[in-house]
């Protein structure tokens, strides 16, 4: 009969997020991994302080996750580690809109690995929202229309508008099987069975409701901690509060495909106007 490894793990809101003390993660057992995976799978994100993590270690933690991405733009730590990106917050590396990692992806990431290497002395928190909850405090009537539609991603924000892909607005998680919102801010750019002004209407509201304070964690960094995210029920934001160096190191774990109910409708194309309709206006 097999147990569950019990770990120092303290909650960091209501809404999700955990904070667990004592497991090395340079050194973890596979009875270790498997209790921080089902942390994550819990609280759908992880943060571990005081960690003594290389770059060799961070890319073997990834690794037992699942496939790691190369990333096509963010800029690399050195030839020997492509997995492991770098953002720097002086040379333009801050998140500070509200997303959820390469959704414009057709394989978008499963779980993000971040190491703090460098933070301010104050500021440059992150916070988090839970897509599961903003889903399911939705009314019934949107919900309904929503598990109806697809959204396109692109890739736009970072020169490459040609890169998108089409996911469902509600995926279904592939391990609990709990529905998520999935459309953000910085990548969806419309909901293609709707009419333009439509979609756009709709994603801002959505935005705006998935941004409220309930559905959120808040993490103060400290030098060497790490946090581990479920890109597929989440979305973050860097706030970007600060004037003092800070650098981190990722590594992002690709896995399945977005799923949830097909769409309902076609994509929305206008109507074409008879001859007559022209003529008479």
């Amino acid at each position: 009969m097999s147990t569950t490894l019990a770990l120092d793990a303290r909650p960091v809101s209501g809404a999700l997020g955990v904070e667990i003390r004592g497991l090395d993660l340079e050194h973890h057992t596979d009875a270790e991994f498997d209790a921080l995976h089902a942390a994550l799978i819990e609280h759908h994100v992880v943060f571990l302080p005081d960690q003594q993590l290389s770059p060799d270690g961070h890319v073997t933690l990834a690794r037992r996750f699942g496939e790691i991405e190369i990333h096509p733009f963010i800029p690399k730590l050195d030839d020997e580690h492509p997995e492991v990106v770098v953002l720097d917050g002086d040379q333009g590396g801050r998140a500070d809109v509200w997303h959820t990692d390469v959704t414009w992806s057709d394989h978008p990431p499963i779980a993000s690995i971040l190491h703090m290497v460098t933070c301010p002395a104050r500021g440059g928190d992150t916070m988090f929202s839970n897509q599961h909850l903003v889903y399911e405090s939705l009314s019934a009537p949107m919900r309904e229309l929503l598990d109806g539609c697809t959204a396109v991603h692109t890739a736009e924000v970072f020169g490459a508008p040609e890169k998108t892909a089409e996911h469902p607005v509600v995926r279904t998680h592939p391990v609990t099987g709990r529905r998520s919102l999935y459309v953000n801010r910085q990548f969806t750019s419309q909901i293609p069975q709707l009419r333009r002004a439509e979609s756009d209407a709709l994603l801002e509201h959505l935005y705006s409701f998935s941004e409220q304070p309930q559905f959120q964690c808040r993490y103060r960094w400290e030098p060497g901690g790490v946090g581990i995210w479920d890109n597929r029920c989440t979305q973050h934001h860097a706030v970007n509060d600060y004037d003092e160096p800070r650098l981190i190191q990722r590594v992002t774990v690709l896995g399945d495909d977005p799923q949830g109910d097909p769409p309902r409708w076609e994509h929305y194309e206008p109507r074409r106007m008879s001859a007559a309709e022209r003529y008479y206006g």
